[in-house]
């Protein structure tokens, strides 16, 4: 590959992943080939000094157009979204960023000819009538939440482009992703990232899911090497393009803090679910994600002994503890 991707633009720059993927790609590409977009949050010292910067709402279909045109974008990775907690608060919102921004950028890459859109899904396509155990690659898409919604809603959309148009749109639904760079940014599985925050700054933690709660989750290299890989593998070899199921290990909130306590023996969980337990509910416990390992190769590197190590290790530097 990649010698036909040379010019990418990333959405959702300054969130969670948007954030880590910018500066991947920029490793790989070159820093001046990945022009990061954020909407209005200020992005950090090194997302600014490693490559081009713009502040654009993905609503603004003038505003992307203007920006695909000036540097000769070829290739865009969406991933600016309302996520799952805030779109509760907000539907209508979740449901404009979400579902207006994923055409505009859809719309771009047909008429512009694009050569590659990575628009990722989530976990959160699923609903309370999909099976919990080991959930299929094909199988009940009944979500409930807006954001939800928005993610199989997304998924068919793309694939519509695809099999209409020819545009080569691909993505994965993520589980929760874990990350010690960037703070929780509004998900129903932030408690798995502020469980180490609070494990390292506090020595306690309040759990806003109960502790029996098990949901699919995956470090965040995994998760960016993940999408890498999918977006540079042969077309000839996928049969599925945009909904992806992707995983790496499941574990209950209980399990979480016994394994950082193994690390931080004085560390305590006291567990006090909020809204976000129903959105967990409806939730898989375990994802079968075989044909992303058959039609493109995906392996995760990391699993929660691995992945706790790590965390805790990367944010007592970070925090000076």
């Amino acid at each position: 590959m990649a010698g036909d991707m040379k010019k990418i633009m990333v959405t959702g720059s300054v969130g969670q992943i948007g954030s880590e993927l910018t500066l991947a790609l920029r490793e790989r590409y070159g820093g001046d080939n990945v022009v990061a977009l954020g909407r209005k949050t200020t992005p950090s010292e090194e997302l600014l000094n490693t490559g081009p910067f713009e502040y654009q709402d993905i609503t603004d279909k003038e505003g992307l157009v203007r920006i695909v045109e000036s540097y000769g974008i070829d290739t865009i990775y969406h991933m600016a979204a309302i996520l799952s907690g805030v779109g509760e608060q907000k539907p209508d919102l979740a449901y404009q960023v979400n579902m207006d921004g994923l055409k505009n950028i859809l719309d771009i890459a047909r008429d512009k000819e694009l050569t590659r859109v990575l628009a990722p899904s989530s976990i959160a396509a699923f609903g309370p009538e999909t099976p919990r155990n080991n959930t299929p690659q094909e199988t009940v898409l009944r979500p409930r939440t807006m954001y939800g919604v928005t993610k199989v809603a997304g998924e068919l959309l793309c694939d519509y482009y695809f099999h209409k148009w020819g545009v080569d749109v691909r993505g994965v639904r993520y589980p929760g992703i874990i990350s010690w760079k960037t703070p929780p940014g509004g998900g129903t599985t932030d408690y798995a990232v502020a469980i180490y925050y609070d494990a390292v700054q506090k020595g306690s933690y309040e759990c806003f899911v109960r502790e029996d709660t098990v949901l699919p989750m995956m470090y965040m290299p995994d998760a960016i090497n993940g999408i890498i890989d999918l977006a540079e593998a042969p077309l000839e070899g996928l049969v599925h393009h945009s909904d992806f199921n992707m995983a790496a290990m499941s574990f209950s909130a209980g399990e979480l803090a016994a394994s950082i306590k193994r690390h931080v023996p004085e560390f305590t969980v006291t567990y006090k679910p909020d809204y976000r337990q129903t959105i967990a509910d409806s939730w898989p416990n375990s994802i079968d994600d075989s044909a992303a390992h058959e039609e493109w190769g995906w392996q995760p590197r990391y699993d929660l002994e691995k992945m706790t190590a790590d965390m805790l290790t990367n944010l007592r530097k970070k925090f000076g503890k």
